[in-house]
């Protein structure tokens, strides 16, 4: 596995994807619980929850199938704007640097509504006697979100953090195939779509069980590693 000559291309690929996911993806479901710990019009908030609930229960082939109707150069809606305005057409779907952007955000749209649940629950065992003192101390919004509610959620952040890092370098196979195509895939394929192409088409059974390995092995230092640098730094560990 380590002589195939793609090893590099798909272990960058693979680690882009992954680091890209985790910068934009994990902060998003904190920042929007936070946001909706703010809103006081209760009616607004249990609509506004579940529109950002529904994207969970979307399968992946759905979720791509959006983005084919929308970014398609022929039928899709944002060109058929653009044309409409006078602005070239732009061809996402086949672009090598479009495609980043394009996997990482609907990543992000699909589960930030989902991941803001444990952290709204969270937020609910704040203890509301703190907010109390904190207004009588003269203490504004942004200064009681910063000194008490983000202190308060920090356990489980740290914790969904140190157990994100075990799945680092999955991607998501699932979407990974319905992406890519022959004019990306020099940035898209990665270790799952490798496994799949040539490991259960192919019929190497043992090169998908030392690249499982390799993954595995991989997420085992990177959950131990932050574990410990939590611990270390916050004092918050999973174990």
């Amino acid at each position: 596995f380590f002589s195939y000559g793609s090893f590099e291309k798909l272990f960058s690929n693979t680690l882009i994807l992954s680091l890209l996911s985790l910068v934009f993806s994990f902060p998003a479901p904190i920042l929007m619980a936070l946001l909706l710990n703010e809103v006081r019009h209760k009616a607004y908030k249990r609509i506004t929850q579940t529109l950002m609930y529904l994207p969970h229960f979307l399968s992946t082939v759905v979720v791509c199938s959006i983005a084919y109707q929308l970014f398609s150069v022929d039928a899709g809606v944002i060109n058929q704007l653009l044309a409409a305005l006078g602005l070239p057409k732009a061809n996402i779907l086949m672009s090598e640097s479009a495609y980043r952007p394009l996997f990482v955000g609907l990543t992000v749209w699909q589960g930030t509504g989902w991941g803001t649940i444990m952290y709204l629950a969270a937020l609910s065992n704040v203890d509301p006697q703190m907010y109390e003192a904190a207004m009588l101390e003269g203490a504004g919004r942004w200064k009681q979100m910063w000194y008490i509610t983000l202190p308060s959620i920090m356990p489980i952040v740290m914790v969904t953090l140190v157990l994100r890092m075990g799945d680092l370098l999955d991607v998501g196979l699932e979407k990974s195939l319905l992406l890519s195509n022959a004019m990306n895939r020099s940035v898209s394929e990665v270790f799952d779509t490798y496994v799949y192409n040539r490991g259960v088409l192919g019929g190497k059974y043992s090169m998908s069980t030392a690249v499982g390995l390799f993954k595995s092995f991989v997420g085992l230092i990177l959950v131990l590693t932050s574990n410990w640098l939590s611990k270390k730094v916050t004092d918050e560990s999973i174990y």
